[in-house]
């Protein structure tokens, strides 16, 4: 089964160019599919409980609130919502389930960085040779553009989608002792390629990052009295000449811009409105582009697709309470991020969420999601660790 749903992953990621519902149908019925299996399991040996699952559950089941209440704008926009955040949940179930046990979750862990990896590699190399085509073969509306980043067409969403791996690969370069240069070679190409799609949030995020983990993983290892000074300097070293070689050109031209927030005030304001005008029930999950025109403060001339910031969607779409349950979960995966080090880019995609949308596509939510279930997962064993240590102190003679 967990080859099965790397493979799903991988196809989900690498068919997001595609302008189509079929590769994301074709995604969501694998996952749920996968679900089912792994539901059966619970039967025979149910898992701890974790908090993830309330917010996720809570997102669904107030999608279909809206719809049995008609509290929504557009009815179909918010079916299709819940289908997304079922979704979420179903891979949220399933990865919690595989991840119980310790090879699978890091067989995973890595095959996630190895692959995202190679797409990074694959971005960097089309991006200055490709012209916007997709592999090489395929037009898209961005010729030209370092939007087109891999089969991913936003910017935004490719730093995203590096971003929760990146601490994965810092981390394993400054843990191990072998293999520390290959690693150290990963993290550079990850990091170059955000900085090659010129996102100005990704760059800065990604350099924390990196910083974050180095910080965490030289503190740790002064607990254990294993030296990571030479891993830091080997990684420093290639990171260095990887960003140099790929150059910073096109985010410094972006950098300088007269207006780094046009257009993201503006729909804030306007996500605001819709947040004060209906609360508590919000304007129906998936209904932000459907009611913007409503509460538009000025018109661009452009199709306002998202709201440039996935936290006033959320709260704008589902009310206040879909605002506080989100929050919530990021608030339940700082202590497991910190502890392990690399799952650190969930807070990292969930800081990026508030001034763009990373949450918007099945596939990249699902890719952020399925590390929140490998931290569920290892929050789960320290619980059960924890309790069997207190129960083996309580009743020493049970100890053979």
């Amino acid at each position: 089964m967990t080859l099965c749903l790397a493979l799903a992953f991988a196809f989900a990621i690498l068919t997001l160019w595609i302008p189509a519902q079929w590769p994301v149908a074709a995604f969501q019925l694998t996952i749920f599919a996968l679900a089912s299996a792994s539901v059966a399991s619970w039967i025979r040996n149910p898992p701890r409980f974790s908090y993830p699952f309330v917010p996720l559950s809570l997102a669904c089941l107030l999608g279909l609130a809206q719809l049995l209440a008609s509290r929504t704008s557009n009815a179909f926009e918010t079916q299709r919502a819940v289908v997304n955040w079922l979704t979420l949940l179903a891979v949220f179930a399933i990865g919690y389930t595989l991840f119980q046990q310790s090879s699978a979750r890091n067989w995973f862990r890595l095959s996630m960085m190895w692959f995202a990896c190679g797409v990074a590699l694959l971005a960097i190399l089309q991006s200055f040779t490709a012209g916007g085509r997709i592999f090489w073969l395929f037009p898209s509306e961005f010729s030209g553009s370092h939007n087109v980043m891999g089969p991913i067409l936003y910017r935004n969403h490719f730093a995203a989608f590096v971003e929760i791996v990146l601490p994965i690969a810092v981390y394993e370069a400054v843990s191990r002792r072998s293999d520390s240069l290959r690693y150290s070679a990963a993290a550079a190409i990850l990091y170059t390629s955000v900085i090659v799609s010129a996102s100005r949030a990704g760059a800065a995020i990604a350099t924390i990052e990196i910083a974050v983990v180095a910080w965490l993983a030289w503190r740790a290892s002064r607990l254990t009295s294993r030296p990571v000074a030479p891993a830091l300097m080997k990684l420093a070293a290639v990171l260095a000449l990887f960003t140099v070689i790929a150059g910073w050109s096109a985010l410094s031209s972006r950098m300088y811009e007269p207006d780094l927030f046009t257009m993201r005030r503006e729909f804030a304001l306007s996500s605001l409105q819709m947040i004060s005008s209906q609360p508590l029930t919000g304007v129906g999950l998936g209904n932000w582009p459907v009611v913007y025109p409503h509460y538009a403060v000025i018109d661009f001339g452009v199709f306002a697709n998202r709201a440039h910031s996935d936290w006033l969607e959320w709260t704008a779409e589902g009310g206040v309470p879909l605002g506080i349950a989100m929050l919530t979960l990021l608030v339940w995966a700082v202590r497991p991020a910190i502890r392990t080090i690399w799952g650190l880019g969930v807070i990292a995609v969930f800081v990026h969420a508030a001034v763009d949308y990373p949450f918007s596509r099945p596939a990249l939510e699902a890719w952020i999601t399925i590390v929140i279930a490998m931290l569920a997962a290892i929050n789960c064993h320290s619980l059960t660790n924890s309790n069997n240590r207190t129960t083996n102190s309580s009743h020493p003679a049970s100890v053979s």
